[in-house]
């Protein structure tokens, strides 16, 4: 049996390990967040896995920027008509001129942004991404709370903050869970997956069989809502203005 880590870090690139009786090596970089996961021949180590992927590099960064490519082509304008995602759903931008200080709210399918006439994209955007960490801060507590007693783990600290390449990640020897800012923009119960991942690494570090015993145990339906997640429209979601 192998004594490789579960998670290694290449030039700077977070590398999830999965051990599996195959008789080779196998890189893959998942959408939509460049995702690097090896799965490996258990009779590897560090060493040997992580030669793998040094060789393999330049296809990586490749992939990896492919995917922010897409991102970056989409840049959101911050202007009416256009279309933003909240917890799911999709609404159309509305702008509202307003004296006072900018806020956001949702009004049958539109996004209302109340802000000053001379106010600039990269200040409405900035305002948006306010808007959106407050609902995350205001939606976790109540999911946090109601996992904690079914996998009896408390969660000491949690934070919301922008990440590339993983929705969520957790410290399992400070307890600390940070989960991706873009997560408001997809389905609350993809939100509640994430959680509940997290959550779950505290009980088995490795993604392997008895992780995956557990999410099935704790939330049946995990792989249907990962996959929900995985193929729901990352960040600037441009489908043209009406």
């Amino acid at each position: 049996m192998s004594t490789a880590s579960p998670y290694l870090t290449v030039s700077g690139i977070d590398v999830d390990v999965i051990y599996k009786n195959i008789k080779n090596l196998h890189i893959a970089v998942y959408p939509p967040l460049g995702r690097v996961r090896v799965a490996a021949p258990e009779r590897l180590d560090d060493d040997a896995i992580r030669l793998a992927v040094v060789q393999r590099l330049p296809w990586i960064k490749k992939q990896r920027e492919q995917l922010r490519s897409a991102v970056r082509q989409t840049e959101r304008e911050m202007v009416a008509g256009e279309s933003h995602f909240v917890w799911g759903r999709r609404y159309r931008l509305q702008i509202v001129e307003s004296k006072g200080r900018t806020t956001f709210a949702t009004a049958g399918a539109r996004l209302r942004l109340s802000t000053r006439a001379e106010s600039t994209p990269e200040q409405r955007l900035a305002a948006l991404e306010r808007w959106y960490r407050q609902q995350l801060k205001d939606a976790i507590p109540e999911l946090i709370a109601k996992w904690e007693p079914v996998i009896g783990r408390q969660v000491p600290k949690w934070t919301v903050r922008r990440m590339k390449t993983k929705w969520g990640t957790c410290n399992r020897e400070s307890g600390h869970i940070w989960l991706n800012l873009e997560l408001a923009k997809k389905h609350p119960r993809c939100l509640e997956y994430i959680v509940v991942h997290e959550m779950t690494h505290y009980l088995q570090r490795a993604h392997d069989d008895a992780f995956n015993e557990l999410m099935d145990k704790f939330l049946p339906d995990w792989r249907a809502r990962r996959d929900e997640l995985n193929s729901a429209p990352l960040r600037s979601e441009d489908w043209g203005h009406q």
